[in-house]
């Protein structure tokens, strides 16, 4: 009796990316960012899928790295924002987890926590993104004090890149890296998804891959995930509860934005942004019906869309299979090419799914 929507999330499919990301950085290990619920995933779920093959976790809430800590994960754990408050570097000793210091009041905090351990640090130089990170002369001075305070284990420098998913690449900012990094002999961590898989040169000692894990590309206009042979994690699909013929002149949904043309045949579909579809959705935007692509109808309205069956066997009819994203076989539907209908990035569609829609987890 329940209402027929629900997401599928395949951690085969986490796995197998993964594996993906290791074919094009052999020689890296890899931070599996699983930051904002594993990307609306689910946290628990998706670490403890990865904790098997994957060299450390990357978050950027404390409660998620408690939680990993409670459910028994040991491996390592990378805070990219660092601590938000001094107080909270006890529990970063006590839960063994690698701050990112991006600014100098965190550097001084950690020196003056006097902890019991010696952590490893990242430190994040601004390399242009110019959102966190040091500068050329404050990177200098964190880097003396940290060194001169005898209280830190490892030291690794990171960056993040701000085109790596476009045509400008990482040439300039790859370089602004290397010269303040000088000749200091230190990890780097600089790669994300974009950059691990276009640009070999800036893997260095670890890679931080997100997007990817989730089975999305993370530059669709270049690459489609499929070419990348990345696997969809999250399937969100529903099925038709109604189906309507249409005259000439009919209009679809709140305020008629759209308007047939001709005689035809529409479906509705028990899904809307009261689940997470996206409301700004145009008509147009691809789904998935019988092994075929059609296309939604008007605005998309809290708890339902309307669909083309224009097109589609006279046989689709109530209780048929609609995908909205993922998918496999004749029923794959990329997030990416929902997403850019809808003006989005996949990673908004997944991390937006609602708490009612019900979860299935296969592996």
């Amino acid at each position: 009796m329940a209402r027929p929507i629900r997401a599928r999330l395949d951690w085969s499919a986490l796995r197998h990316n993964l594996n993906v990301v290791r074919r094009h950085v052999p020689g890296a290990k890899v931070w599996s960012v699983v930051k904002a619920d594993a990307y609306g995933h689910g946290l628990l779920p998706a670490a403890n899928a990865l904790s098997d093959v994957t060299d450390g976790f990357t978050l950027i809430e404390l409660e998620g790295a408690i939680a990993l800590r409670d459910a028994g994960i040991s491996q390592p754990i990378l805070m990219l924002e660092g601590p938000y408050q001094p107080d909270e570097l006890p529990l970063y000793g006590e839960l063994e987890l690698t701050p990112v210091l991006h600014t100098m009041w965190q550097v001084d905090a950690l020196i003056e926590a006097r902890l019991p351990i010696r952590l490893p640090v990242y430190l994040k130089l601004n390399t242009g993104m110019n959102r966190l990170g040091f500068n050329l002369d404050e990177f200098a001075a964190a880097l003396a004090r940290l060194a001169g305070a005898n209280c830190i284990g490892s030291i690794t420098l990171m960056t993040h890149f701000a085109d790596a998913d476009e045509a400008r690449g990482i040439e300039q900012q790859l370089g602004r890296f290397r010269a303040m990094a000088g000749d200091r002999s230190l990890p780097v961590s600089m790669a994300n998804s974009a950059a691990l898989l276009r640009f070999p040169e800036a893997a260095g000692d670890w890679v931080r891959p997100g997007i990817m894990l989730y089975g999305a590309s993370p530059f669709p206009a270049m690459q489609s995930a499929v070419a990348l042979d990345l696997r969809p994690v999250m399937t969100l699909e529903s099925e038709l509860i109604a189906v309507r013929e249409l005259a000439a002149g009919d209009a679809v949904g709140y305020g008629g934005s759209f308007v047939a043309e001709r005689a035809m045949r529409i479906g509705v579909v028990a899904c809307g942004y009261g689940d997470g579809y996206p409301r700004h959705a145009p008509t147009g935007t691809p789904v998935q019906i019988g092994g075929q692509r059609t296309r939604t109808l008007g605005r998309v309205s809290m708890d339902k869309i309307c669909v083309d069956l224009g097109g589609l066997p006279p046989t689709v009819d109530v209780g048929d299979t609609v995908t909205l994203w993922g998918g496999e076989g004749d029923m794959y539907l990329a997030a990416d090419d929902v997403a850019t209908a809808a003006g989005t990035v996949a990673y908004e569609l997944f991390c937006g799914l609602a708490a009612r829609v019900p979860v299935i987890e296969v592996d």
